[in-house]
């Protein structure tokens, strides 16, 4: 991964850890997310570059269709609390569901942050859209994925994170309710919510009946399309 946002983003984590790791020392496990988060916690530089490059992607994507500045930010802030946190996190859920937990807080107290003189923030009735936030659509090249990315903006924001999840991180509904702190039926029904109003949405925007068709039927292609582009910043 050689853009210029990870080189910097991954020179300013590391600001965070100043100690170097015990000589030697490297996770036991590699493959255990949660082992290299305790390995870059104990000051192994390596362990961070490791979870950075494993999941930054995934956590820009996350961000990208949801604030129109300060992804970096975000991105860092999510980090840093997960290094930060000790005990505070189930070591049964996966390390996937425990950083879009973290990930999610950051993002709704942005928006607290934002909205603290304007208006009380409510994830559940107010739009990224609402809220006065335009996140470019550049990466959008074709009309189904404008049309799409469009749509989602206007869904209640606990909604548009539910739905995201779903189809770009291919998450179950019991790790969005965990990631949600909701029941597993409410995010069953969450979904099925935000896919409904998202229907709506995108008969209510398209140009055409055309469009409106082209963008449905291919559904989870044109979400999945939305998906790689906005995982890569060099898209964007």
């Amino acid at each position: 991964m050689n853009h210029p946002e990870f080189r910097g983003l991954r020179e300013r984590m590391r600001l965070f850890l100043v100690r170097p790791g015990p000589a030697g020392y490297a996770p036991r496990r590699m493959d255990d997310d949660f082992a290299v988060l305790d390995a870059w916690r104990a000051g192994d530089r390596a362990a961070g570059d490791v979870l950075l490059r494993r999941h930054f992607d995934a956590m820009y994507r996350f961000f990208r269709n949801k604030v129109d500045h300060g992804v970096d930010d975000l991105i860092q802030r999510t980090f840093t609390a997960c290094i930060a946190a000790k005990d505070g996190f189930r070591k049964d859920a996966s390390f996937r569901t425990y950083l879009f937990t973290v990930a999610r807080n950051e993002l709704y107290h942005h928006y607290e942050r934002r909205q603290r003189e304007a208006a009380l923030f409510e994830p559940g009735s107010m739009s990224v859209e609402a809220m006065g936030t335009s996140p470019s659509a550049v990466v959008a090249r074709q009309q189904e994925q404008r049309l799409l990315l469009r749509a989602l903006r206007m869904l209640p924001l606990d909604l548009q994170v539910a739905i995201e999840l779903f189809y770009w991180e291919q998450l179950s509904t019991a790790e969005i309710a965990e990631i949600l702190d909701v029941p597993q039926g409410t995010a069953k029904s969450r979904l099925r919510r935000a896919r409904e109003e998202l229907e709506s949405h995108i008969h209510r925007l398209a140009e055409s009946p055309v469009l409106v068709e082209s963008t449905l039927a291919a559904f989870d292609r044109w979400a999945a399309s939305i998906r790689d582009l906005l995982g890569d910043p060099a898209k964007g």
